[in-house]
């Protein structure tokens, strides 16, 4: 599979594309977390809407109040649990 191109345009916080997207884990009002080329990337914000997608073409568009952009390695982080269960779950 040929690498996506990964892309962020966002206008006035309010409204913003998302290419090279791969999959979307998990999206909700406050946080929509996404795999994209180029690793995780979390939004986080108020009354987020994933209002088009297109996971052929790799493209999200999104609308709402974003307040935070976080990039992360190329999968989402585990939940943490004790040192025991992490070694043996």
């Amino acid at each position: 599979m040929e690498e996506r191109i990964h892309r962020l345009e966002m206008a006035q916080r309010s409204r913003g594309t998302v290419t090279g997207v791969l999959d979307v884990f998990a999206f909700d009002e406050h946080e929509i977390l996404l795999k994209t080329s180029q690793g995780m990337l979390t939004i986080k914000g108020k009354e987020l809407h994933v209002s088009r997608l297109e996971l052929e073409k790799g493209e999200v568009d999104l609308e709402g109040q974003v307040d935070a952009l976080l990039y992360e390695g190329k999968e989402p982080k585990q939940k943490k649990g004790s040192l025991l269960s992490r070694m043996f779950g």
